[in-house]
Protein backbone atom coordinates (compact mmCIF):
# COMPACT_ATOMS: atom_id res chain seq x y z
CA UNK A 1 0.00 0.00 0.00
CA UNK A 2 1.44 3.45 -0.64
CA UNK A 3 2.44 5.29 1.72
CA UNK A 4 1.00 8.41 2.45
CA UNK A 5 2.84 11.92 1.22
CA UNK A 6 4.64 13.73 4.19
CA UNK A 7 3.46 17.32 4.78
CA UNK A 8 7.19 18.42 5.57
CA UNK A 9 7.88 18.86 1.87
CA UNK A 10 5.04 21.37 1.31
CA UNK A 11 7.38 24.53 1.81
CA UNK A 12 7.15 27.98 1.45
CA UNK A 13 9.10 28.09 -2.07
CA UNK A 14 8.83 24.81 -3.25
CA UNK A 15 8.17 21.26 -2.90
CA UNK A 16 11.46 19.48 -1.31
CA UNK A 17 12.54 16.65 0.26
CA UNK A 18 14.86 13.86 1.01
CA UNK A 19 14.55 10.99 -1.22
CA UNK A 20 13.07 7.64 -0.10
CA UNK A 21 13.40 9.64 3.14
CA UNK A 22 10.27 12.13 3.07
CA UNK A 23 10.28 12.44 -0.54
CA UNK A 24 8.81 8.84 -2.85
CA UNK A 25 8.60 8.65 -6.59
CA UNK A 26 4.47 7.82 -5.26
CA UNK A 27 4.71 11.84 -4.13
CA UNK A 28 5.56 12.78 -7.62
CA UNK A 29 2.48 11.15 -9.11
CA UNK A 30 0.44 12.52 -6.50
CA UNK A 31 2.25 16.39 -7.28
CA UNK A 32 1.49 15.51 -10.73
CA UNK A 33 -1.97 15.03 -9.83
CA UNK A 34 -2.60 17.99 -8.03
CA UNK A 35 -0.43 20.78 -9.81
CA UNK A 36 -3.04 19.65 -12.61
CA UNK A 37 -6.09 19.96 -10.31
CA UNK A 38 -5.00 23.63 -9.03
CA UNK A 39 -3.80 24.58 -12.84
CA UNK A 40 -7.27 23.97 -14.04
CA UNK A 41 -9.17 25.56 -11.03
CA UNK A 42 -7.02 28.84 -11.48
CA UNK A 43 -7.08 28.52 -15.36
CA UNK A 44 -10.18 27.13 -16.22
CA UNK A 45 -10.06 26.09 -20.50
CA UNK A 46 -10.27 23.14 -22.47
CA UNK A 47 -6.78 21.59 -22.86
CA UNK A 48 -3.20 22.23 -20.95
CA UNK A 49 0.32 22.19 -22.20
CA UNK A 50 2.92 22.44 -19.43
CA UNK A 51 6.82 22.67 -19.99
CA UNK A 52 8.89 20.07 -17.53
CA UNK A 53 12.72 20.29 -16.70
CA UNK A 54 15.33 18.85 -14.39
CA UNK A 55 18.48 19.33 -12.85
CA UNK A 56 21.01 16.51 -12.57
CA UNK A 57 20.41 15.08 -8.64
CA UNK A 58 20.83 11.25 -9.14
CA UNK A 59 17.22 10.62 -8.04
CA UNK A 60 15.72 13.00 -10.94
CA UNK A 61 15.08 9.91 -13.47
CA UNK A 62 13.02 8.22 -10.60
CA UNK A 63 10.79 11.00 -10.10
CA UNK A 64 10.43 12.56 -13.62
CA UNK A 65 8.11 9.65 -14.73
CA UNK A 66 5.80 9.19 -11.82
CA UNK A 67 5.40 13.00 -12.26
CA UNK A 68 4.41 13.03 -15.90
CA UNK A 69 2.07 10.25 -15.01
CA UNK A 70 0.22 11.95 -12.63
CA UNK A 71 -0.37 14.53 -15.26
CA UNK A 72 -1.13 12.88 -18.01
CA UNK A 73 -4.04 10.97 -16.08
CA UNK A 74 -5.30 14.42 -15.58
CA UNK A 75 -5.05 15.25 -19.33
CA UNK A 76 -2.19 17.88 -19.25
CA UNK A 77 -0.24 17.54 -22.31
CA UNK A 78 3.60 17.72 -21.41
CA UNK A 79 6.46 18.95 -23.24
CA UNK A 80 10.28 17.56 -22.11
CA UNK A 81 12.41 20.25 -22.28
CA UNK A 82 15.37 18.10 -20.92
CA UNK A 83 18.35 18.56 -18.80
CA UNK A 84 18.99 22.46 -17.52
CA UNK A 85 18.74 25.11 -15.29
CA UNK A 86 15.77 25.92 -13.63
CA UNK A 87 15.59 29.58 -15.33
CA UNK A 88 15.55 27.34 -18.86
CA UNK A 89 12.13 26.13 -18.13
CA UNK A 90 11.32 30.04 -16.95
CA UNK A 91 12.32 30.78 -20.31
CA UNK A 92 10.70 28.27 -21.95
CA UNK A 93 7.32 29.16 -20.70
CA UNK A 94 7.67 32.89 -20.91
CA UNK A 95 9.09 32.51 -24.34
CA UNK A 96 6.60 29.36 -25.35
CA UNK A 97 3.50 30.52 -23.71
CA UNK A 98 2.90 27.18 -21.94
CA UNK A 99 0.11 26.88 -19.39
CA UNK A 100 3.11 26.66 -16.80
CA UNK A 101 6.18 24.79 -16.02
CA UNK A 102 7.58 22.01 -13.40
CA UNK A 103 11.35 21.72 -12.68
CA UNK A 104 12.91 18.88 -10.88
CA UNK A 105 15.48 20.00 -9.06
CA UNK A 106 17.06 19.95 -5.38
CA UNK A 107 18.81 23.33 -5.82
CA UNK A 108 21.75 24.21 -3.50
CA UNK A 109 20.72 21.64 -0.85
CA UNK A 110 22.42 18.48 -0.31
CA UNK A 111 22.66 15.67 -2.95
CA UNK A 112 20.09 12.96 -1.46
CA UNK A 113 17.80 16.19 -1.94
CA UNK A 114 15.37 16.87 -4.16
CA UNK A 115 11.85 18.21 -5.19
CA UNK A 116 9.91 20.28 -7.45
CA UNK A 117 9.49 24.27 -8.30
CA UNK A 118 6.11 25.20 -9.99
CA UNK A 119 5.03 27.49 -11.86
CA UNK A 120 1.36 28.45 -13.15
CA UNK A 121 0.67 30.87 -16.53
CA UNK A 122 4.37 32.78 -15.65
CA UNK A 123 4.09 32.75 -11.82
CA UNK A 124 5.85 30.81 -9.00
CA UNK A 125 3.93 29.11 -6.96
CA UNK A 126 4.59 29.65 -3.44
CA UNK A 127 3.44 30.42 0.56
CA UNK A 128 -0.65 29.25 0.70
CA UNK A 129 -0.88 27.88 -2.88
CA UNK A 130 1.94 25.33 -2.41
CA UNK A 131 -0.33 24.58 0.75
CA UNK A 132 -3.06 23.87 -1.12
CA UNK A 133 -1.10 21.92 -3.61
CA UNK A 134 -0.31 19.95 -0.59
CA UNK A 135 -3.84 18.95 0.55
CA UNK A 136 -5.17 18.14 -2.77
CA UNK A 137 -1.71 15.65 -3.26
CA UNK A 138 -2.87 14.34 0.48
CA UNK A 139 -5.88 13.35 -0.93
CA UNK A 140 -4.89 11.34 -3.75
CA UNK A 141 -5.42 7.96 -4.08
CA UNK A 142 -3.23 5.45 -6.31
CA UNK A 143 -2.79 4.17 -8.39
CA UNK A 144 -3.96 6.54 -10.93
CA UNK A 145 -5.70 5.98 -14.61
CA UNK A 146 -3.30 6.65 -17.91
CA UNK A 147 -5.36 9.76 -18.73
CA UNK A 148 -5.59 11.49 -22.07
CA UNK A 149 -2.32 13.38 -21.57
CA UNK A 150 0.31 13.28 -24.15
CA UNK A 151 3.87 13.83 -23.72
CA UNK A 152 6.78 15.22 -26.05
CA UNK A 153 9.87 16.04 -25.85
CA UNK A 154 11.31 19.87 -27.23
CA UNK A 155 15.07 21.72 -27.66
CA UNK A 156 15.06 25.08 -25.89
CA UNK A 157 18.12 24.92 -24.99
CA UNK A 158 19.97 26.60 -27.85
CA UNK A 159 17.37 29.58 -27.88
CA UNK A 160 18.02 29.86 -24.52
CA UNK A 161 21.43 30.01 -24.96
CA UNK A 162 20.84 32.59 -27.84
CA UNK A 163 18.40 34.87 -25.46
CA UNK A 164 21.14 34.84 -22.51
CA UNK A 165 24.48 36.02 -25.24
CA UNK A 166 21.43 38.73 -27.14
CA UNK A 167 22.40 41.72 -24.50
CA UNK A 168 26.23 41.18 -24.48
CA UNK A 169 27.18 43.92 -27.18
CA UNK A 170 30.38 43.64 -28.89
CA UNK A 171 33.43 45.77 -27.02
CA UNK A 172 37.03 46.63 -27.46
CA UNK A 173 37.16 45.12 -24.19
CA UNK A 174 37.65 41.58 -24.24
CA UNK A 175 37.32 40.43 -20.75
CA UNK A 176 38.78 37.09 -19.33
CA UNK A 177 36.09 34.95 -17.39
CA UNK A 178 36.02 31.71 -15.17
CA UNK A 179 32.90 30.15 -15.11
CA UNK A 180 32.36 27.66 -11.99
CA UNK A 181 29.33 25.19 -13.42
CA UNK A 182 30.17 23.52 -10.18
CA UNK A 183 28.73 20.06 -11.42
CA UNK A 184 25.69 21.30 -11.66
CA UNK A 185 23.18 22.36 -14.47
CA UNK A 186 24.95 25.19 -15.47
CA UNK A 187 26.84 22.90 -17.40
CA UNK A 188 24.18 22.05 -19.82
CA UNK A 189 24.77 25.93 -20.90
CA UNK A 190 28.18 27.33 -20.70
CA UNK A 191 30.02 25.31 -22.98
CA UNK A 192 27.64 26.40 -25.57
CA UNK A 193 27.43 30.08 -24.08
CA UNK A 194 30.67 31.35 -24.28
CA UNK A 195 31.81 30.33 -27.70
CA UNK A 196 29.03 33.39 -28.23
CA UNK A 197 30.84 35.43 -25.90
CA UNK A 198 33.85 37.17 -27.07
CA UNK A 199 37.07 37.19 -24.58
CA UNK A 200 38.74 34.51 -22.93
CA UNK A 201 36.76 32.17 -21.48
CA UNK A 202 37.26 28.91 -19.05
CA UNK A 203 34.65 26.71 -17.94
CA UNK A 204 35.34 24.49 -15.15
CA UNK A 205 33.20 21.38 -13.75
CA UNK A 206 30.74 21.34 -16.43
CA UNK A 207 30.62 17.68 -16.39
CA UNK A 208 26.68 17.76 -15.10
CA UNK A 209 27.43 14.69 -12.02
CA UNK A 210 24.61 14.58 -9.07
CA UNK A 211 27.26 13.64 -6.71
CA UNK A 212 29.15 17.16 -7.05
CA UNK A 213 32.81 15.53 -6.85
CA UNK A 214 34.56 18.53 -6.76
CA UNK A 215 32.35 20.76 -4.15
CA UNK A 216 29.09 21.49 -3.29
CA UNK A 217 26.90 23.99 -5.67
CA UNK A 218 26.27 26.79 -3.50
CA UNK A 219 28.02 29.59 -4.36
CA UNK A 220 26.76 31.60 -1.14
CA UNK A 221 29.07 29.52 0.96
CA UNK A 222 33.22 30.82 0.81
CA UNK A 223 34.43 27.36 0.84
CA UNK A 224 33.00 26.02 -2.42
CA UNK A 225 34.14 29.09 -4.07
CA UNK A 226 38.36 27.94 -3.64
CA UNK A 227 38.55 26.23 -7.23
CA UNK A 228 37.24 29.22 -8.60
CA UNK A 229 39.55 31.54 -6.86
CA UNK A 230 42.48 29.83 -7.60
CA UNK A 231 41.77 29.74 -11.29
CA UNK A 232 41.46 33.74 -11.37
CA UNK A 233 44.30 34.33 -9.32
CA UNK A 234 46.64 32.06 -10.79
CA UNK A 235 45.21 33.28 -14.58
CA UNK A 236 44.94 36.64 -13.79
CA UNK A 237 41.54 37.12 -14.96
CA UNK A 238 39.02 39.61 -15.03
CA UNK A 239 36.10 38.04 -12.62
CA UNK A 240 35.04 34.51 -12.03
CA UNK A 241 31.14 33.47 -11.74
CA UNK A 242 30.04 30.34 -10.03
CA UNK A 243 26.26 28.82 -10.06
CA UNK A 244 24.13 26.62 -7.56
CA UNK A 245 22.97 23.30 -8.31
CA UNK A 246 20.05 24.40 -10.97
CA UNK A 247 22.02 27.96 -11.57
CA UNK A 248 19.10 30.24 -10.49
CA UNK A 249 21.85 31.98 -7.68
CA UNK A 250 25.28 33.06 -9.11
CA UNK A 251 28.37 33.54 -6.71
CA UNK A 252 30.90 36.39 -8.38
CA UNK A 253 34.82 36.79 -7.32
CA UNK A 254 36.95 39.38 -8.29
CA UNK A 255 40.37 40.03 -9.95
CA UNK A 256 42.37 39.86 -6.77
CA UNK A 257 39.83 36.44 -5.44
CA UNK A 258 37.89 38.29 -3.41
CA UNK A 259 34.11 36.91 -3.02
CA UNK A 260 31.59 39.49 -4.01
CA UNK A 261 28.02 39.00 -1.80
CA UNK A 262 24.73 39.29 -3.07
CA UNK A 263 24.07 42.36 -2.06
CA UNK A 264 27.57 43.70 -3.57
CA UNK A 265 26.59 41.84 -6.96
CA UNK A 266 23.24 43.68 -6.67
CA UNK A 267 24.62 47.21 -6.38
CA UNK A 268 27.39 46.19 -9.41
CA UNK A 269 24.23 45.71 -11.46
CA UNK A 270 21.96 48.47 -9.82
CA UNK A 271 24.56 51.56 -11.37
CA UNK A 272 24.29 50.41 -15.19
CA UNK A 273 20.13 49.19 -14.62
CA UNK A 274 19.28 52.87 -12.88
CA UNK A 275 21.24 54.47 -15.26
CA UNK A 276 18.72 53.00 -17.84
CA UNK A 277 15.74 53.23 -15.35
CA UNK A 278 15.98 56.53 -13.29
CA UNK A 279 13.28 56.75 -10.42
CA UNK A 280 12.63 53.36 -10.51
CA UNK A 281 12.65 50.74 -7.53
CA UNK A 282 15.58 48.43 -6.69
CA UNK A 283 14.72 45.81 -4.58
CA UNK A 284 16.98 43.87 -1.68
CA UNK A 285 16.00 41.12 0.49
CA UNK A 286 16.26 42.43 4.93
CA UNK A 287 19.12 40.68 4.54
CA UNK A 288 21.36 43.28 2.63
CA UNK A 289 23.72 46.06 3.87
CA UNK A 290 22.65 49.17 4.50
CA UNK A 291 25.38 50.46 1.67
CA UNK A 292 22.91 48.94 -0.87
CA UNK A 293 19.98 51.23 0.05
CA UNK A 294 21.70 53.83 0.79
CA UNK A 295 23.86 53.58 -2.90
CA UNK A 296 20.95 52.95 -4.79
CA UNK A 297 19.11 56.17 -2.87
CA UNK A 298 22.21 57.93 -4.44
CA UNK A 299 22.13 56.72 -8.02
CA UNK A 300 18.61 57.79 -8.25
CA UNK A 301 17.09 54.99 -8.23
CA UNK A 302 14.16 54.06 -5.30
CA UNK A 303 15.39 51.44 -2.99
CA UNK A 304 13.02 49.00 -1.36
CA UNK A 305 13.14 46.62 1.53
CA UNK A 306 11.66 43.44 1.24
CA UNK A 307 10.78 39.82 2.96
CA UNK A 308 13.84 36.88 1.85
CA UNK A 309 12.63 34.20 -0.51
CA UNK A 310 12.64 34.01 -4.66
CA UNK A 311 9.02 33.80 -4.96
CA UNK A 312 7.96 36.78 -2.06
CA UNK A 313 10.91 38.90 -4.27
CA UNK A 314 9.69 37.80 -7.95
CA UNK A 315 6.05 38.78 -6.90
CA UNK A 316 7.07 42.44 -5.08
CA UNK A 317 9.22 43.27 -8.06
CA UNK A 318 6.06 42.72 -10.64
CA UNK A 319 4.11 44.24 -8.02
CA UNK A 320 6.32 47.60 -8.53
CA UNK A 321 7.29 46.80 -11.92
CA UNK A 322 10.65 47.38 -10.47
CA UNK A 323 13.57 46.57 -12.98
CA UNK A 324 15.92 44.93 -10.98
CA UNK A 325 16.05 42.79 -7.41
CA UNK A 326 17.76 40.53 -5.41
CA UNK A 327 19.01 38.68 -2.55
CA UNK A 328 22.03 38.28 -0.29
CA UNK A 329 21.32 34.68 -1.30
CA UNK A 330 22.56 35.32 -5.12
CA UNK A 331 19.14 35.30 -6.36
CA UNK A 332 19.12 38.13 -9.09
CA UNK A 333 16.28 39.22 -10.72
CA UNK A 334 16.41 41.73 -13.52
CA UNK A 335 13.00 42.53 -15.81
CA UNK A 336 15.21 45.55 -18.05
CA UNK A 337 16.15 43.68 -21.05
CA UNK A 338 14.67 40.85 -19.47
CA UNK A 339 12.26 38.54 -17.92
CA UNK A 340 12.39 39.16 -14.44
CA UNK A 341 12.83 35.92 -12.93
CA UNK A 342 15.88 34.64 -11.07
CA UNK A 343 18.90 33.87 -13.39
CA UNK A 344 22.17 33.11 -12.56
CA UNK A 345 23.81 32.79 -15.76
CA UNK A 346 21.79 35.83 -17.39
CA UNK A 347 23.00 38.02 -14.27
CA UNK A 348 26.39 37.04 -15.06
CA UNK A 349 25.87 38.27 -18.96
CA UNK A 350 24.73 41.74 -17.44
CA UNK A 351 27.95 42.06 -15.18
CA UNK A 352 29.95 41.54 -17.64
CA UNK A 353 28.59 43.83 -19.74
CA UNK A 354 28.65 46.42 -16.70
CA UNK A 355 31.96 45.54 -15.99
CA UNK A 356 33.47 45.62 -19.51
CA UNK A 357 32.70 49.90 -19.54
CA UNK A 358 34.53 49.92 -16.32
CA UNK A 359 37.29 52.91 -15.99
CA UNK A 360 39.00 50.48 -13.31
CA UNK A 361 38.99 46.79 -12.50
CA UNK A 362 36.50 44.86 -10.62
CA UNK A 363 38.88 44.84 -7.31
CA UNK A 364 39.15 48.92 -7.35
CA UNK A 365 35.37 49.50 -7.98
CA UNK A 366 34.95 47.04 -4.63
CA UNK A 367 37.68 48.88 -2.68
CA UNK A 368 35.50 52.39 -3.37
CA UNK A 369 32.64 50.84 -1.61
CA UNK A 370 32.43 51.90 2.45
CA UNK A 371 34.19 49.74 4.75
CA UNK A 372 32.45 48.29 6.95
CA UNK A 373 32.21 44.98 9.63
CA UNK A 374 29.82 42.51 9.81
CA UNK A 375 29.18 38.38 10.45
CA UNK A 376 28.05 36.60 7.94
CA UNK A 377 24.39 35.34 7.71
CA UNK A 378 24.47 32.66 10.91
CA UNK A 379 21.56 29.67 10.82
CA UNK A 380 20.99 28.56 14.60
CA UNK A 381 18.57 25.98 15.40
CA UNK A 382 15.02 25.89 16.68
CA UNK A 383 12.12 23.96 15.94
CA UNK A 384 9.70 24.42 13.62
CA UNK A 385 6.71 25.19 16.08
CA UNK A 386 8.85 27.52 18.08
CA UNK A 387 10.81 29.58 15.76
CA UNK A 388 8.05 31.91 14.69
CA UNK A 389 7.46 32.71 18.37
CA UNK A 390 10.78 33.61 19.13
CA UNK A 391 10.61 36.51 17.02
CA UNK A 392 7.17 37.62 17.74
CA UNK A 393 8.67 37.33 21.54
CA UNK A 394 12.07 39.73 20.53
CA UNK A 395 9.57 42.18 17.96
CA UNK A 396 7.30 42.65 21.79
CA UNK A 397 10.03 43.07 23.78
CA UNK A 398 11.41 45.39 21.15
CA UNK A 399 8.64 47.68 20.66
CA UNK A 400 8.03 48.16 24.49
CA UNK A 401 11.41 49.63 24.59
CA UNK A 402 11.24 51.73 21.71
CA UNK A 403 13.50 50.31 19.25
CA UNK A 404 13.40 51.43 15.70
CA UNK A 405 13.23 48.01 13.77
CA UNK A 406 11.41 46.94 10.75
CA UNK A 407 9.49 43.80 10.89
CA UNK A 408 8.80 42.99 7.36
CA UNK A 409 10.39 39.61 7.43
CA UNK A 410 11.45 38.85 11.26
CA UNK A 411 12.71 42.05 13.47
CA UNK A 412 16.07 44.30 11.59
CA UNK A 413 16.82 46.40 14.16
CA UNK A 414 18.52 49.80 13.66
CA UNK A 415 21.20 51.42 16.68
CA UNK A 416 23.68 54.13 16.19
CA UNK A 417 26.09 51.59 15.95
CA UNK A 418 24.46 49.99 12.80
CA UNK A 419 21.57 47.11 12.30
CA UNK A 420 21.01 43.47 13.08
CA UNK A 421 18.52 40.60 11.74
CA UNK A 422 16.77 38.12 13.38
CA UNK A 423 14.38 36.09 11.21
CA UNK A 424 12.78 32.54 10.87
CA UNK A 425 14.23 30.38 7.96
CA UNK A 426 11.36 29.66 5.77
CA UNK A 427 13.10 26.50 4.66
CA UNK A 428 14.72 25.33 7.92
CA UNK A 429 14.03 24.81 11.33
CA UNK A 430 16.23 27.81 12.07
CA UNK A 431 16.68 30.80 13.00
CA UNK A 432 18.48 33.40 10.60
CA UNK A 433 20.35 36.24 12.10
CA UNK A 434 23.22 38.85 10.77
CA UNK A 435 24.39 42.15 11.69
CA UNK A 436 26.55 45.12 10.25
CA UNK A 437 28.40 48.37 11.65
CA UNK A 438 31.17 50.48 10.78
CA UNK A 439 33.08 49.73 13.72
CA UNK A 440 34.40 46.26 14.96
CA UNK A 441 33.39 47.73 18.85
CA UNK A 442 29.63 48.58 17.14
CA UNK A 443 29.97 45.06 16.04
CA UNK A 444 30.60 43.67 19.06
CA UNK A 445 27.35 45.67 20.76
CA UNK A 446 25.04 44.45 18.00
CA UNK A 447 26.13 40.96 18.20
CA UNK A 448 25.76 41.42 22.71
CA UNK A 449 22.03 42.71 21.42
CA UNK A 450 21.28 39.65 19.78
CA UNK A 451 22.66 37.41 22.35
CA UNK A 452 20.91 39.34 24.82
CA UNK A 453 17.06 38.64 22.77
CA UNK A 454 17.85 34.97 22.53
CA UNK A 455 18.68 34.30 25.81
CA UNK A 456 15.40 35.56 26.81
CA UNK A 457 14.08 33.66 24.63
CA UNK A 458 15.78 30.55 26.02
CA UNK A 459 17.89 30.00 22.71
CA UNK A 460 21.26 29.53 23.33
CA UNK A 461 23.70 31.83 21.30
CA UNK A 462 27.55 32.92 21.58
CA UNK A 463 29.40 34.44 19.15
CA UNK A 464 32.78 33.46 18.64
CA UNK A 465 34.70 36.19 19.92
CA UNK A 466 33.80 39.62 22.07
Amino acid sequence: MPKPINPVIFREYDVRGVYNQTLFPDDAVRIGVAYAQLLKQKTPKNSYTINVGFDGRLSTPVLLDPLIAGLKSEGINVRLIGLGPTPMLYFSVFDGNEDGGIMITGSHNPKDHNGFKMMIGKTSLFGSEIQQLGKIAAGINLPVNSGSGKAETTDVLNGYVTRLAANYPASEKQLRIAWDAGNGAAGRVLPQLVKLLPGKHIVLNEIVDGNFPNHHPDPSVEENLKQLIDVVTREKLDAGFAFDGDADRIGVVDNMGRVFWGDQILLFLAENIIARNPGQPVIGDVKCSQILFDAVAKLGGKPVMWKTGHSLIKSKMAELSAPLAGEMSGHIFIKDQYYGYDDGIYAAIRFMQHLQNLPQDLAEWRDGLPEIYNTPEMRIECAEERKFKVIDEVRQRLQLAGSRFSDVDGVRVMTEEGWWILRASNTQPALALRAESNSPQGLEKLKSQIEQQLKQSGVPLKFASH
